[in-house]
């Protein structure tokens, strides 16, 4: 069933058509790898679909609820959630950080000490609530990251190459921490070139080449 659908989407920088979809649809439930080469537009689309940029033209459905980008509405940013490739992370502490957009919707706080416990568990974070947020490896913010948006439990997930530049150790969690989030059956797009994460279970691949979107990718020789 279609969660989330664009169509006629494009977005220049200047001179430069960097995007020209007809359509993109996104089921709910299904996990998508987005791939293309650098600069093929792959952050500014996961970007337009989160509301952070606009497109040039383009319109949009939800759930069958048409919405468009001037202005995003609030009620859509609370079904979809981006994480960037570098993390901002509050300089307060790893529990303020998974808490904030609890607070931020008001979340009671006998519901927001439970889910806040998940997902400190879930990620694998308890030796780290007393390190300060400016000391975390890059593998540990990304943790951070995955868990302040798990715990809101987002329809849709949105990730800007979620393992790059990250050790081994700290990629094969973060590959570990993608899979569960791809079963339980939320809707996400992972943009990356991570082979391990291209190839993870049940995943649909989009690449982007030409300005336009394809369903699969090119054969690899």
């Amino acid at each position: 069933m279609s969660l989330l659908a664009v169509s006629s989407l494009a977005k220049s920088f200047g001179e430069r058509r960097l995007l020209a979809i007809d359509t993109l649809t996104l089921n709910a439930g299904q996990s998508y790898v987005l791939t293309g080469e650098n600069g093929s537009g792959k952050s500014t689309l996961l970007r337009i679909l989160a509301g952070i940029e606009a497109p040039d033209a383009g319109s949009g459905r939800y759930a069958g609820r048409r919405f468009d980008w001037n202005p995003y509405p609030g009620w859509l940013r609370r079904e979809i959630i981006y994480v960037h490739q570098q993390p901002y992370l509050f300089h307060t502490s790893v529990t303020e950080n998974i808490a904030y957009g609890l607070r931020a919707r008001g979340i009671e706080a006998g519901e927001r000490e439970r889910r806040l416990a998940e997902a400190i568990a879930w990620a694998r974070l308890t030796r780290l609530l007393e390190t300060p947020p400016e000391r975390l490896s890059g593998g540990e913010r990304q943790r951070v990251a995955l868990a302040r948006a798990w715990v809101l439990k987002p329809q849709v997930l949105l990730l800007d190459e979620p393992t790059a530049n990250l050790d081994s150790e700290s990629r094969a969690q973060t590959i570990d921490l993608l899979r569960g989030f791809c079963a339980e059956q939320t809707t996400a797009v992972i943009a990356c070139h991570d082979r391990d994460v291209i190839e993870l279970p049940d995943m649909q691949r989009l690449h982007l080449v030409d300005q336009t979107l394809r369903q699969a990718l090119p054969p690899t020789s």
